[in-house]
């Protein structure tokens, strides 16, 4: 089109306003999409979850510290990838430990992996619980909580598995835990254990996934986050409600 041309016009194109018909296919889909989205929410609200499964929780906590006589157990739900868990780490790790060592919790942690996308490498996650679970086939409760702590400070650097070996190294793991480690032969079963852990979490939180979480008793123990007087209340045999 040279300058000062007009446009050219289509002489097949008739506009024509919107006739009756036009509005109701309108209003009809208007009303699919509400019905869709009350549905959905109707579906949501009366959603209901089985109990959480005891069992389940023992067979996938990624470690387990704490005689079987303590009086009570918790099970500690956490991604290394999260900074909420390592602040709660920070807050109550050193206070979870003694307790432990006085013989008044027993402790099942689950490693979770939901944050893997989030990290450089996509796998974080997953490779360090992976490397938990070595140590858990390999050494003691020591190397754990090391290893445990550390790898929620390097979160952030993304270390490689070799990396992650070394670290195990330095805290005393023997040569089995870290060839495991270095190689990463236990990620994929350690992915496998957050999905179960993943779903008694989701039954006893009603779908509300997030780490980090404390059950007791299956329940979700409120204000973790503010502390450590939730283990004090715990160890004074109080219980939580719902």
């Amino acid at each position: 089109m040279t300058n000062g041309d007009k446009p050219r016009e289509n002489p097949d194109y008739q506009p024509q306003s919107a006739g009756p018909s036009s509005y109701l296919f309108i209003g009809i889909g208007l009303l699919v999409v509400a019905a869709l989205v009350i549905g959905g929410f109707i579906w949501m609200t009366h959603k209901t979850y089985p109990p959480v499964d005891d069992k389940v929780l023992a067979e996938n906590a990624s470690f387990i510290v704490g005689e079987k006589t303590a009086p009570e157990t918790i099970d500690v739900f956490e991604d290394f990838h999260c900074e909420h868990c390592k602040k709660f780490e920070q807050q109550s790790g050193a206070a979870i430990q003694q307790a432990v060592v006085d013989g008044r919790i027993r402790v099942r942690y689950h490693m979770l992996n939901f944050l893997d996308k989030d990290s450089g490498s996509g796998d974080y996650s997953s490779r360090s619980a992976g490397a938990v679970l070595c140590v858990a086939r390999n050494d003691g409760r020591d190397v754990f909580w090391k290893l445990h702590s550390q790898l929620f400070e390097k979160s952030g650097d993304d270390p490689t598995n070799q990396q992650i070996a070394d670290l195990a190294a330095a805290d005393g793991a023997g040569a089995a835990t870290r060839d495991c480690i270095a190689s990463g032969r236990l990620v994929d079963e350690a992915r496998a254990m957050s999905d179960a852990s993943k779903q008694q979490l989701s039954n006893s939180t009603e779908g509300q996934v997030a780490t980090p979480t404390v059950l007791l008793a299956g329940k979700q123990v409120e204000n973790i986050m503010d502390g450590t007087a939730w283990l004090d209340k715990i160890i004074a045999g109080q219980k939580p409600t719902g």
